[in-house]
């Protein structure tokens, strides 16, 4: 009896059934497996840390990173930078920094800045009166600013001016200071962004 010829549709119909069922087993294995290398709900709604090399930040220089959706500055300050934060003190709203929601315990000093390593400044680049973004104006006495402008940053939609710790200045639109973000020392070279102390420890 002579072999029965070959279906080629059910051939085609069997290939294809087989080859669904195997890409559906593999989506299955691999869901886990690519889940593992996503940050948990929590650290997605805290905002994972980041990590900046501020090694390769010259004196007087600003960067910018993103984090928590917000843009944050980091400014490796001068020797002459830092006198001059005594200088301003009398035309500031709030130079204590006694507003303890714009920066955490540790950046309640002159230096906004953890102690030891006053020369970094890190703020959240985004005014405290409408959420624009000043600009870094670390020259002194510019034509636009003012003879007594030590430098600092300045908003240019509204006019609020901050000076080089972030201090916001009297008779601006500005309510406070700008914000201190969380942040920590990794090492001299790294600074992390949301990062704490358990994170060193």
């Amino acid at each position: 009896m002579a072999d029965s010829p070959s279906n080629p549709a059910r051939r085609r119909f069997l290939t294809g059934a087989a080859t669904a069922v195997g890409a559906v087993g593999v989506g299955f294995a691999a869901v886990p497996f690519l889940s593992s290398f996503q940050p948990s709900a929590k650290a997605q709604a805290a905002g994972a840390p980041v990590d900046v090399n501020i090694g390769k930040l010259a004196p007087g220089q600003m960067t910018t990173v993103a984090w928590r959706g917000k843009p944050v500055y980091l400014v490796h300050r001068t020797e002459r930078m830092l006198e001059t934060l005594t200088e301003v003190t009398d035309k500031l709203r709030d130079p204590d920094s006694s507003v303890s929601s714009q920066q955490p315990a540790f950046a309640t000093n002159l230096y906004r800045a953890r102690p030891s390593h006053e020369r970094f400044l890190v703020i959240v680049g985004l005014c405290t009166h409408l959420g624009c973004a000043p600009t870094y104006r670390p020259e002194v006495a510019p034509d636009d600013l003012g003879d007594e402008w030590k430098g600092g940053f300045f908003c240019p939609c509204h006019g609020s001016k901050f000076d080089l710790s972030g201090r916001v200045y009297k008779g601006v639109p500005a309510p406070t200071n700008l914000e201190v973000p969380q942040y920590v020392y990794v090492s001299e070279q790294i600074l992390r962004v949301g990062g704490t102390e358990e994170d060193v420890a």
